[in-house]
């Protein structure tokens, strides 16, 4: 039996397994660096299958798999583990039982699918060389990024990796298939807090106040121009306001205004040149027109970038593994990762899982209520990863 026909038994055999897996995590989800309970599960396996670990970044576990052929490579794979802030809306059977709280992102396929992994690896470790690291990693779904803290505290020390690979679920791709890009994949993100000052008072007075409504108006549109003129339409770059509250009434005009927005691209020096202009820019306006503006910005995720050779061997073994026919090309994603953080310092590869099945009615779009998945994905999740990690430290 080949290496991808054991993996590819292996895989099938703990299928069951696995789902069991993902739907206790799914039922049981955790907000970001508060996955405790995650984070114990996943150690009483670790432990089971004796599985060195440590942890890091609070909740965060790192397990150790050293193959028993000599060898100094070293390859890590990361899983994230955290929930979102969402009412789930499904009906099965483990639906989330913690109100206001739902695995709508895919995590708990992610860190189930990893789990499963490490028990492939665990079980033929004595049959490849090289040391995979396992990351299973907290809080990706807010600033600063788990990753970002568990880089910081080593998690790319102790043993080094020379590449770091991460899967995230995709239900725009069917279940059974995968996605892969090399180069410039997921944006930066950035979030952008602004306040405008005004005067309020009656709306029919307006010669009497300073209206922070039209100011605030008048800075929504200008900052559009960061984009489509100051920009080099040959690089993506977003700006949204997706929350704009003023407080004043049909005949009330009130004091300030507040916004709330992303800016999103894909090179750190634009990034960086475009803040700059946003913030001068906006309270230019504000001065220009009586009133005053609080631009502030919280700095998000970096842009992703799959390293080239590193993501098309991935892509090819898993064209080996699955048939060229069910591996698709990736097309550049505006969403942001933290996963980006690894791929600033390491070679790194991010690639899609398919578990989209209109017939199974699974195709809603992640942080929606209404998330799930065609849990046939689980069938080839574990495999995959392992097959792609041992191939990629040359077995």
């Amino acid at each position: 039996m080949t290496m991808k026909d054991k993996i590819q038994t292996l895989a099938l055999d703990i299928f069951d397994q696995v789902r069991g897996y993902r739907q206790h995590i799914h039922a049981n989800p955790e907000l970001s660096f508060k996955e405790f309970e995650t984070s114990a599960y996943i150690k009483s396996h670790l432990e089971e299958w004796g599985i060195p670990y440590t942890e890091m970044a609070n909740t965060g576990v790192v397990g150790l798999i050293t193959g028993g052929i000599p060898s100094d490579k070293i390859i890590a794979l990361r899983a994230d583990m955290d929930a979102l802030p969402i009412i789930e809306a499904n009906e099965k059977p483990y639906v989330s039982k913690n109100p206001g709280v739902m695995h709508a992102c895919g995590h708990d396929v992610h860190s189930s699918s990893l789990l499963g992994t490490a028990y492939i690896l665990n079980s033929m470790k004595e049959e490849f060389a090289g040391t995979i690291k396992l990351i299973f990693q907290p809080g990706e779904e807010v600033l600063p990024g788990g990753a970002s803290i568990m880089i910081k505290e080593g998690v790319l020390d102790n043993p080094k990796p020379q590449a770091i690979l991460g899967q995230h679920v995709m239900p725009l791709i069917d279940a059974g298939k995968v996605g892969f890009r090399s180069g410039i994949y997921m944006a930066s993100t950035d979030e952008l807090y602004v306040t405008v000052h005004g005067k309020g008072g009656h709306g029919a007075q307006p010669h009497q106040n300073i209206d922070p409504v039209l100011i605030a108006a008048h800075i929504v549109v200008a900052l559009q121009q960061i984009v489509s003129r100051n920009a080099d339409p040959r690089l993506p770059s977003v700006l949204s306001f997706g929350k704009v509250q003023a407080n004043g009434a049909t005949n009330i005009i009130p004091n300030e205004v507040k916004m709330e927005g992303t800016f999103r691209t894909l090179n750190e020096d634009w990034r960086k040149d475009a803040k700059k202009l946003m913030k001068k820019m906006a309270e230019g306006i504000a001065e220009s027109m009586g009133g005053s503006c609080d631009f502030n910005i919280m700095d998000g995720y970096p842009y992703l970038i799959n390293e080239p050779v590193l993501s098309d061997r991935a892509r090819a073994f898993a064209e080996d593994y699955l048939g060229k026919e069910n591996v698709l090309e990736l097309d550049i994603w505006m969403a942001a990762e933290d996963f980006a953080y690894y791929s600033q310092v390491t070679d790194a590869c991010f690639y899609r899982l398919g578990t989209g099945n209109k017939a199974k009615d699974t195709c809603y779009s992640v942080h929606t209520p209404n998330f799930d998945i065609d849990e046939d994905a689980l069938k080839l999740s574990t495999g995959l990863m392992a097959y792609i990690a041992l191939k990629q430290l040359g077995n």
